[in-house]
């Protein structure tokens, strides 16, 4: 069936002779902006079938195609490319195509956000036309009755960043994604043991760099993989019964109690889907997985059982109540999912009070978050890329970028991401580490790509160099005084298709700007009463300013914070020296 809209015919195909009716309907919501209605039903449970919605339109002024984890690759592919993949634990299902100067050409966002999405959208050789795809019920599906979608098709001429916010807040006002109340504990800066410590984990001595990171200004502790076994081969075989390690925690609720007395916050790494091979709970739940991962020695649970997902809850539950914890990073929950056949089949769901896996798993993660908030209303849950989408927003209230250490510019490309899809949710680095044999301005590098998020740091302070600690003190300061810019002014990241390479914030007084690629110009235009604080992210010792006014006073800041009034400039394009890791403020 053909559907009607601005951008042309929308073919909705799939269903012919399924046992399914489709309805669909298009909604102009403003110029250039529209929603596609599509209605299945069926006179009975029946398994969906794929069903596919398409439509075409010239390839003008595009220049490339932004996907929420698409990392370095922003190419506008080829039609017969593999599409990109969302589900609740994978991405979201959104992309926009982005003209040469960053305005949007089209933006797509699907109202399905739990089940298997999958999303194309690539050039037609043969006749340069831009090809899109939406495609829904691909893998297995349990059976339904009836079932909605909406496309939302968003063409509009604005800022690429704008209509990505749109879309996210479109999300989050749909009643199936309300996103979860965002404490102000998850806008503070962390520490994290897993690059500093990784498995080796004992109580002493993260007491003692606990105390040192209070001097930083941090304010909590993500206390990692390691905590619940004595095994330090980096495997998986000792998850599933999460008790704690006595020889590395001896008195886990007096350890807490010590952190919490230096004001901090205790967060704890759980695996949840894992059941080692060396836990009681595999030879508890046998016959209740979802699959086998041979390699890291585990099994995955299966969330459609009310006993599976009650006794990860009650796990959850029983830690905050022995320990006082103050929040959970909760990992590997895209490990939920079919591998080849659907276990359940096998014997026609016995036992499980949910067919949908997906849906499943929504339960799980959901009624995980009432209980704990009941216990702690300001709990704290962190979420890591890839699962990040408008249904983990639900239950997370923190996002961090994957795993990229040392990393700087994987660090910034991803916190960037996270950022323009994640709205009030807060959004964190990846734990920044650096050799302790590195300059001080090559180490600031870390924390200044990750500026516009929540920094978390895991490198052992105590260990240290003078310069390395004197580096850090000052930067975080700088971070916390400017935070509210940082995170909540208006987000300008240019040139997604170069890694981002300016990213500016504005607030109601000041606008920060972080230049990390050379020989970026910055464009100053605001009036009396406004400041710029322009972070030199590069390598150079110079930055390049187009000014429309003359600054009242110009000052400029090694990466140890000392200060030179610097003689007045005129308007238009300047070059000032500004050195690496350094700040350049321009008062009006």
């Amino acid at each position: 069936m053909m559907s009607r809209a601005t951008i042309g015919e929308i073919k909705i195909s799939g269903h012919s002779g399924s046992g399914w009716r489709c309805l669909s309907e298009t909604r102009v919501m403003e110029p250039g902006l529209e929603e596609l209605l599509i209605r299945l039903e069926a006179d009975k449970p029946l398994t969906p079938p794929p069903l596919t919605v398409s439509w075409e339109l010239p390839m003008l002024d595009m220049a490339i195609r932004w996907t929420p984890t698409a990392g370095f690759n922003r190419s506008i592919p080829p039609d017969w490319s593999a599409p990109s993949v969302s589900n609740l634990a994978t991405s979201a299902p959104l992309m926009t195509f982005i003209s040469f100067n960053g305005d949007n050409r089209l933006t797509v966002a699907v109202s399905e956000a739990i089940r298997t999405v999958l999303l194309s959208g690539g050039v037609s050789e043969e006749t340069n036309r831009l090809r899109c795809k939406l495609e829904l019920f691909s893998g297995p599906e349990a059976p339904l009755e009836a079932y909605e979608v909406t496309v939302r098709i968003d063409s509009r001429r604005i800022f690429y960043a704008e209509a990505i916010a749109t879309a996210t807040a479109w999300y989050a006002s749909l009643d199936a994604y309300q996103p979860a109340p965002v404490p102000v504990a998850a806008y503070e800066p962390l520490y994290s043991t897993w690059y500093s410590y990784h498995q080796e984990l004992f109580a002493d001595e993260l007491e003692k760099e606990c105390e040192l990171a209070k001097e930083y200004g941090l304010k909590g502790i993500i206390v990692d993989d390691g905590w619940q076994t004595d095994d330090n081969q980096r495997g998986y075989a000792f998850c599933g019964d999460w008790e704690i390690s006595t020889r590395r925690f001896p008195d886990m609720r007096r350890h807490v109690e010590k952190i919490h007395r230096l004001g901090l916050k205790y967060l704890v790494w759980f695996s949840v889907p894992f059941v080692g091979d060396k836990s009681n709970a595999g030879k508890i739940f046998a016959g209740k997985f979802l699959y086998r991962r041979d390699n890291i020695n585990t099994w995955v649970l299966d969330p459609r059982f009310p006993e599976v997902r009650e006794y990860l809850i009650g796990i959850y539950e029983n830690a905050v109540k022995a320990w006082d914890i103050d929040g959970l990073k909760l990992d590997f929950i895209d490990n939920f999912r079919i591998e080849n056949k659907d276990p359940a089949l096998n014997d026609n769901y016995s036992g499980r009070d949910i067919k949908s896996l997906p849906e499943a798993v929504d339960v799980l993660l959901t009624e995980a978050m009432r209980r704990l908030r009941q216990l702690k209303p300001d709990f704290l849950i962190e979420f890591r890329q890839s699962y990040i989408g408008p249904a983990i927003r639900k239950y997370g209230n923190m996002f961090r970028a994957a795993d990229c250490p040392a990393d700087a510019v994987a660090n910034r490309v991803r916190t960037i991401d996270l950022r323009l899809t994640s709205g009030t949710t807060a959004v964190h680095s990846d734990m920044l580490e650096w050799h302790k044999d590195e300059t001080a301005e090559v180490a600031a590098l870390q924390l200044l790509n990750v500026l516009f998020s929540v920094p978390q740091i895991s490198v052992k302070l105590a260990n240290l160099p003078e310069s390395h600690r004197q580096m850090l003190k000052l930067w975080l300061d700088f971070w916390r005084r400017h935070r509210n810019t940082l995170l909540h002014g208006k987000l300008r990241p240019y040139h997604p298709e170069m890694n981002y390479p300016l990213v500016s914030a504005e607030g109601a007084e000041e606008t920060i700007i972080a230049v990390y690629h050379p020989e970026q110009i910055v464009k100053v235009s605001k009036g009396p009463g406004h400041v710029y604080h322009v972070v030199n992210a590069t390598k150079n010792n110079e930055l390049f300013l187009d000014l429309e006014r003359v600054p009242a006073r110009i000052e400029q800041y090694d990466v140890f914070w000392q200060k030179t009034i610097l003689p007045g400039i005129s308007t238009g394009l300047t070059k000032i020296n500004v050195p690496c890791s350094g700040l350049l403020s321009l008062y009006f």
